[in-house]
């Protein structure tokens, strides 16, 4: 093969830049560059999320009946502890078995999400000492992964309205749809972080599967808490409440008074996701040094 016939060969060469460009115009240059990174690796992420969508499940005997078999489930036990007396639910206005079954579908797209990400850089660590390629697409690829359980368990909710004869308002079902865009910031920026921290530290995946458990029964998912109790309070500044309470809100009432405190979540969510994203970018080419 003669040098000519050489040089003729296409070839595509992935090299993060702009990461030692400093001052105001570095800022912009990277953020340049972080967006034609991410809009150039939209089809990896798609290839990507379809791998893990059918690893996920290749091997399981029940397969995608798990999404339907662990939100039935969760419904169960907490109908069991309700009629025991254990937590006060007079003030929910739908059948607590819905209640329940909404809180757990939109929790559910925060956790499926995070653990996914969380494991993203671990899982793909063989991968990534062979070929360089955009790491942002593991963490992405990974927490659209809380999509497909959700739009199984959304169906769920369609089948549990008509067997227990329930109209939602239908028009704050369509929004609810709408919030998971700042909910799904939110989780992906915080997955940026923990994906690389557990490239330091294998202990984090434990941590994190431990701390949805408790945040998810210290939040008002399951039960209702009062506003004025010491756990009410901290849930002011716990942004899992909104981005559940709220668009269960909607749909059952067409209204929430969360409404500012979504709003203000959700404009936090977009500035928390840029800050974790750039500096995700500005440290993927550490990755492979840690994994």
């Amino acid at each position: 093969m003669t040098e000519n016939s050489i040089k003729q060969i296409p070839a595509h060469i992935y090299s993060p830049q702009g990461v030692q460009v400093g001052g105001i115009s570095g800022r912009f240059i990277t953020d340049k560059l972080m967006l034609g990174e991410l809009i150039g690796a939209r089809e990896l992420i798609i290839r990507l999320f379809i791998r893990d969508f059918s690893a996920k499940y290749k091997q399981s005997v029940l397969g995608m009946l798990w999404a339907v078999l662990l939100p039935l489930i969760t419904v169960t036990i907490f109908v069991f502890i309700n009629h025991a007396g254990v937590f006060n639910t007079k003030n929910i206005n739908m059948p607590y078995p819905l209640y329940v079954l909404i809180g757990t579908t939109f929790f559910n797209f925060f956790n499926a999400g995070i653990v996914a990400c969380t494991n993203s850089i671990i899982q793909a660590s063989q991968m990534l000492t062979k070929i360089n390629f955009p790491k942002i697409t593991l963490v992405i690829s990974a927490a659209m992964q809380g999509f497909v359980d959700f739009a199984v368990r959304i169906i769920l909710l369609m089948i549990a309205f008509v067997i227990f004869s329930y109209k939602p308002n239908y028009m704050g079902l369509a929004l609810s749809l709408l919030c998971l865009i700042p909910y799904f910031l939110f989780m992906l920026g915080l997955g940026f972080m923990l994906a690389l921290l557990t490239g330091i530290m294998r202990d984090i995946m434990t941590i994190v599967n431990f701390g949805c458990m408790g945040l998810m029964m210290l939040s008002p998912i399951l039960y209702p808490i009062e506003q004025d109790s010491l756990l009410g309070k901290l849930n002011r500044f716990n942004p899992i409440n909104y981005f559940v309470n709220f668009p269960r809100d909607i749909i059952m009432d067409g209204k929430s008074d969360l409404l500012i405190g979504f709003t203000i979540m959700s404009v936090s969510s977009l500035i928390f996701f840029y800050i974790c994203w750039r500096f995700f970018y500005l440290a993927q080419t550490k990755i492979t040094e840690r994994v």
